[in-house]
């Protein structure tokens, strides 16, 4: 599945992850917050940052530092050495919406009247534009252009008019509408907040006596913390000595509207997290037993194009019978740092990501599982790719229903006309990428693949949104 923004072989973008951490003993945050963030690396590889504050020190001094690239090309142990705190948040970017630049990367730290904020934020909102000018046309100056510095100034201007800022959060989240996990640090307190929708996963952790908000769990599997509960949709979380965690559930809504995004079961988390009580794994695996299911064929091997069409291609393997095996060879050392080859040169970025192993598959019927196709390139170059290495079959199984329609809530999946599912059928497709045979999983299984009790998001696949869509979208594209 092609990047939706370059001809790399880089997979769907998502905006972002996040990370907070508050130590009630008083101990340096900084290193725990660096190792939640490479364990979310996977959900942004842009640019990454980390802001830490002293809750006995000077109040509202907060130190912090960002910057392009990966984790660990970005902080040194010198670095983190300067950033001296017991309460800190961090994040990892991917631009779906602004562009991508260091002014853009998170945490966002805003001083005001009131003292400080860090605010790190995970997803889009649908009236950001609307909000922009609104505080623009009231002196605002913006020193980005992403919707998360929109979030911090009305947090900032609600915190003016209430007497807390979990309440001021509270306020903001009345005007704010799209998807967003937040994680706030004011001087004292640590707050997480999830849209009333839940598009976004964030969960609550605790070390010993330090709590934890995460976009995953995997992260607090990573520092050694105990996964405690979800965020739930709507819910503001307050962390602080006083009262350990408290909560607002006041901006919730009835169950039944819930729309999480199903993206994140199928592809965007890490498969060793756990997400509103439901296994990343366990969905994948689901995922590709209602492949093998609903549209089998009979073949010698069943392969995953890596990563996350690894576990949909076990559970087909599994469901089928069929043996699962390894068809193709990962490059693991292609970061953002990957030069992209001159249209002059022959080699593909493609083949410079993957390779096929021609002992694998040479003389095999090959089913071929990939989380999702969008415009179709890239699955073309996949399976010439199996068929150069000498494969007599290749036959695409998909993990996900045909993308027929954009997101605007932080998955960068492109405009209509750029979708090759748009005014294609399977058939069309199916000639276009070069298979023998292609099959999506349906619609319909999408509930089944959660446990059947999850409200999911499926407007890329159908067009029906929980929040109506802007008419301009957050890209700048006009496709409504």
């Amino acid at each position: 599945m092609e990047n939706l923004r370059c001809e790399n072989y880089k997979r769907l973008g998502e905006e972002c992850g996040v990370f907070g951490m508050y130590d009630f003993d008083g101990s340096d945050v900084a290193t725990s917050i660096y190792y939640g963030l490479v364990s979310l690396q996977h959900r942004g590889q842009e640019s990454c940052g980390i802001a830490v504050s002293e809750t006995n020190g000077p109040k509202g001094k907060v130190s912090s530092y960002k910057d392009m690239g990966l984790v660990n090309e970005v902080f040194t142990h010198e670095i983190l050495d300067t950033l001296k705190g017991d309460i800190g948040v961090g994040h990892v970017r991917y631009s779906t919406a602004g562009s991508s630049t260091r002014e853009n990367a998170q945490p966002l730290v805003l001083n005001y009247v009131k003292g400080t904020l860090a605010l790190a934020h995970n997803g889009n909102l649908v009236n950001a534009p609307e909000l922009r000018n609104e505080l623009a046309y009231t002196g605002a100056i913006f020193q980005t252009t992403i919707d998360s510095e929109v979030i911090a100034y009305h947090i900032a201007r609600e915190r003016l008019l209430t007497n807390s800022v979990e309440e001021a959060v509270g306020r903001a989240m009345l005007k704010i509408k799209g998807a967003y996990s937040l994680v706030v640090m004011s001087p004292r307190k640590l707050i997480g907040a999830r849209d009333p929708y839940g598009f976004k996963p964030l969960v609550i952790g605790r070390r010993e006596n330090c709590y934890i908000l995460a976009s995953e769990t995997c992260a607090l599997d990573t520092i050694g913390a105990t996964f405690i509960r979800d965020v739930e949709p709507g819910e503001i979380v307050t962390i602080s000595p006083e009262y350990g965690i408290k909560s607002d559930k006041s901006m919730c809504i009835p169950k039944d509207k819930h729309a999480r995004c199903i993206f994140e079961y199928i592809y965007f988390a890490r498969p060793d997290s756990y997400i509103d009580g439901i296994g990343v794994y366990d969905a994948r695996i689901a995922a590709g037993r209602f492949l093998a299911k609903d549209s089998p064929v009979d073949a010698d091997m069943v392969v995953g194009v890596p990563e996350s069409g690894n576990v949909a291609a076990l559970g087909y393997a599994l469901e089928s019978g069929i043996p699962y095996g390894q068809a193709f060879v990962k490059n693991s050392y292609i970061g953002r740092t990957f030069i992209k080859p001159k249209q002059k040169n022959r080699e593909s970025s493609v083949q410079v990501k993957l390779n096929a192993l021609k002992s694998a598959v040479e003389g095999k019927r090959i089913i071929m599982i990939d989380d999702s196709i969008v415009r179709g390139t890239t699955s073309d170059r996949i399976v010439r790719m199996l068929r150069d290495a000498g494969a007599k079959e290749v036959h695409m199984r998909v993990s996900s229903p045909p993308f027929l329609w954009p997101c605007y809530f932080g998955t960068d999946v492109p405009a209509r006309d750029q979708l090759i599912a748009y005014n294609r059928n399977v058939d069309d497709i199916c000639r276009i990428i070069g298979a023998d045979s292609l099959a999506y999983l349906g619609i319909e299984r999408l509930k089944e693949m959660v446990g059947g009790d999850l409200g999911i998001c499926k407007g890329c696949f159908t067009g029906t949104y929980p929040v109506d869509p802007p008419t301009e979208n957050i890209r700048g594209e006009y496709d409504r």
